[in-house]
């Protein structure tokens, strides 16, 4: 069967990460997603490398990896937004789509006649999502935003990070997961916007701020810090809120421990052979250990530098106690769970032959995630949906070419 968004048409104008997470997210459930790229230029990831992916004789292209990673399943076509005749083309894509997606600077395409406002009134039906770093409204909206400056901002790198008694410092994520949060809270957005666009028949306006996303999924910390009015302090892998749970020293490298509750805590100390801490009373609920958290990491550090990672896995793993190894990526990859969950999968490339791609975590019994097309080379599919998606005759397309509004 083909993917729950199959019946399902979407522009997406936007570039580097947020909005093109977005974009796959919604081509890997089955949606017809229409790249709209800066002719000659293209999205600005493009040119992100290396590593650039490489041709069947082992030499760089000009496709960096980077783009591969949010661009799949998706096909491209170069526009000038300048040109009249290219936001004529784009209004004429808007009439035969239900999804536009973009993050361009506030009130920018308004110039252009390509903002909400103008293209919902063009097509009622419309559902335009709009990403940018503080939002269509408010005293920062004209401000340019990238995901490092919203991390930091928006208070991740305020708990991210060794503490101070450590000789620590901010730090942020090492991947950019405050655009990737913003895409995801825009894709649940436009699903929510096309259930209730069932129900009424017309689109909206979907606002989604790197900011406000950033802040949102702060979760357990901004609570802590609304009951209490005291900042979340850096705690390098330890959890604020449960104890123990960070990383601890081996005899021969780390792990994650992770106890979740007292019944687990009960089986780590059984495993540690100090089953007598689990009686204390400093340290027998979670509550208590929260207090005297010091002591009793300390007591398990010592503990657990006696013995390899591998025999403390092992121990923890029998008594389904939550620890796992800290992998790099290249011991991620060959985990027997990868391949047994297929999450690495391959597509052909115009220019590279067959490319991996991570698949997307999500298992429909029904309607698969599907992997038709590796990240489009830059304007791959101008003519074929120029010809095809809005009926334009060669002839047309050439002088649209020669006008440069292609």
């Amino acid at each position: 069967m083909p993917g729950p968004l199959n019946s399902l048409k979407v522009i997406d104008m936007s570039r580097v990460l947020a909005g093109p997470w977005a974009g796959q997210l919604l081509a890997d459930y089955g949606a017809e997603v229409i790249k709209i790229e800066r002719p000659g230029v293209g999205d600005d990831t493009r040119s992100w490398g290396p590593p650039w992916l490489r041709d069947s004789a082992g030499n760089d292209t000009t496709e960096a990896g980077y783009f591969q990673s949010t661009n799949r399943n998706k096909r491209s076509i170069t526009v000038n937004l300048a040109h009249p005749l290219g936001q004529e083309l784009v209004r004429k894509l808007v009439t035969k789509s239900d999804i536009l997606l973009e993050n361009y600077k506030v009130g920018s395409l308004q110039r252009y006649g390509l903002d909400a406002t103008t293209l919902c009134e063009l097509n009622p039906a419309l559902i335009y999502c709009s990403i940018s770093a503080y939002g269509q409204s408010g005293s920062k909206s004209a401000e340019p935003g990238y995901d490092a400056m919203i991390q930091a901002a928006g208070g991740l790198m305020s708990i991210t990070g060794e503490s101070d008694a450590e000789g620590g410092r901010p730090t942020k994520v090492g991947v950019a997961i405050a655009d990737i949060m913003a895409g995801m809270y825009a894709t649940t957005a436009i699903l929510a916007a096309l259930v209730a666009r069932e129900q009424s028949g017309r689109g909206q306006h979907i606002d989604v701020p790197l900011f406000d996303s950033q802040v949102a999924w702060l979760a357990n910390q901004n609570m802590n810090y609304l009951l209490t009015g005291i900042p979340p302090d850096r705690r390098g892998t330890a959890h604020p809120n449960i104890v123990p749970y960070q990383a601890f020293q081996t005899a021969d490298g780390y792990l994650m421990l992770a106890v979740g509750n007292d019944s687990q805590f009960a089986n780590c100390c059984a495993s540690l052979g100090c089953p007598e801490i689990a009686e204390d009373p400093r340290y027998s609920a979670n509550s208590a250990r929260i207090e005297n958290r010091d002591e009793l990491i300390q007591i398990i550090a010592e503990r657990l530098t006696k013995e390899t990672t591998a025999y403390w896995l092992d121990q923890f793993a029998s008594l389904h106690i939550p620890a796992g190894p800290i992998n790099n990526l290249a011991q991620v990859f060959s985990d027997p769970v990868v391949a047994e969950r297929r999450i690495v999968r391959s597509l052909n490339h115009s220019l590279a032959g067959e490319v991996p791609t991570v698949a997307n975590p999500v298992r429909f019994s029904d309607t698969p995630v599907e992997y038709k097309l590796a990240a489009p080379v830059l304007g791959q599919h101008t003519a074929e949906v120029l010809k095809d998606d809005l009926g334009y005759s060669d002839k047309e397309i050439a002088r649209l070419y020669d006008s440069g509004a292609i």
